[in-house]
C-alpha cells in the first residue's frame, strides 16, 4: 500500500508547527516546508523537511511533486504592507495552485481567515451564525489576500476540476487566552483544527467549498454546519476559558461590532493585534 503524501507550506509556522505532531498518520508522510528553519524529523517521524518559499515556483514544483494534497498554510499571518501582501500571500498562493495543478495534485486546503469578512457585523448571522461563503468584506490588506486566495481557489476548482476548501480560520492557538474575550467566539483549538483537515482531507469528491474553522465555541458568531457536512465534529469550545477571560476589558465601537474586531481599526500596512 502506497504512503499517503501530504504537504504542509508554512509549516514552521504557529498553525503549522501545532499541526505537525496532530497530523501524524501511519502511512503517512508529512512534506514541510518553509523559509524558516525547522527540525528535521524525528526517530520514527514520516516527515521530509524542506527549505523554500511559497513566492518560488521551482522550490513549490519540486515540493508537490509527487504529493496527494496540499495544505497551504504558508504566508504572512498579519497585516503587513500592501507590496508585501501582494508577494507573499496573493502572488504566493497563485504559485502554490499552479504548481499543485502542474503536478496532477487532487486537492489542496487552503487557510483563509475570519479577515475575509472582517467588516461583517458580528450579529448578522443570526442564530445559525455567519454563513461560511458569505461575500467578503475584508478589513485589512491582509483580509483582501485572504479573500483573493477564496477566490483563486474558486478558479482552480471551475477551471481545473481541483478539489479546493477555503478555511476561513478564527484564531488557533493552544488557549483562547492570548486572544483576550474575543478568543470565545473565534478560538479553533489545535486539536480541533486537525479534526478539521482530516475531515478536509477525507471527504469524497468535495468540489469547491468555503468553511468556517473554530471550535464549537458556545459565544461563536460563524456557522459550522458547512464544515459538519464535511466531517467535522469539533470537540472543544472556548468556554472552558471563561473565568480567565470574562475578567479582561470588553472590546468596544468596531472591535465589538464586527467579526474581524480589532483589525477593523487598526493602521492598513502595519502589524495589527491580533
Amino acid at each position: 500500500m502506497t504512503d499517503q503524501h501530504i504537504l504542509i507550506t508554512g509549516s514552521a509556522g504557529i498553525v503549522g508547527t501545532l499541526m505537525r505532531p496532530r497530523l501524524r498518520r501511519p502511512g503517512r508522510v508529512l512534506r514541510l516546508l518553509d523559509v524558516a528553519p525547522q527540525p528535521g524529523a524525528a526517530p520514527g517521524e514520516a516527515a521530509e523537511v524542506l527549505t523554500g518559499s511559497v513566492t518560488d515556483s521551482h522550490a513549490m514544483a519540486a515540493a508537490c511533486a509527487g504529493v496527494d494534497a496540499v495544505i497551504h498554510l504558508g504566508g504572512l499571518s498579519r497585516e503587513s504592507s500592501w507590496e508585501s501582501t501582494l508577494d507573499v500571500n496573493i502572488n504566493g498562493t497563485h504559485t502554490v495552485l499552479e504548481a499543485a495543478r502542474e503536478a496532477g495534485v487532487g486537492r489542496v486546503l487552503l487557510a483563509s481567515s475570519n479577515h475575509a469578512v472582517g467588516f461583517r457585523r458580528s450579529d448578522e448571522g443570526g442564530p445559525g451564525g455567519l454563513p461560511a461563503d458569505s461575500s467578503p468584506r475584508p478589513d485589512t490588506y491582509y483580509g483582501v489576500s485572504k479573500a483573493t486566495m477564496e477566490a483563486l481557489g474558486s478558479l482552480y476548482h471551475s477551471r481545473f476540476g481541483m478539489d479546493v476548501i477555503a478555511v476561513r480560520i478564527g484564531s488557533c492557538f493552544e488557549t483562547p487566552l492570548p486572544l483576550g474575550r474575543r478568543g470565545l467566539a473565534t478560538w479553533l483549538s489545535p486539536d480541533d483544527c486537525a479534526r478539521l483537515f482530516e475531515a478536509c482531507l477525507s471527504a469524497p469528491v468535495p468540489g469547491y467549498r468555503l468553511i468556517w474553522g473554530v471550535s464549537d465555541n458556545t459565544r461563536r458568531v460563524c456557522s459550522l454546519a458547512e464544515a459538519r457536512a464535511l466531517g467535522y465534529a469539533p470537540q472543544d469550545n472556548a468556554e472552558t476559558y471563561a473565568d480567565q477571560l470574562l475578567g479582561l476589558p470588553a472590546p468596544t465601537g468596531a472591535a465589538a461590532e464586527y467579526v474581524g474586531g480589532p483589525f477593523c481599526t487598526a493602521p492598513l500596512g502595519e502589524v495589527n493585534p491580533l
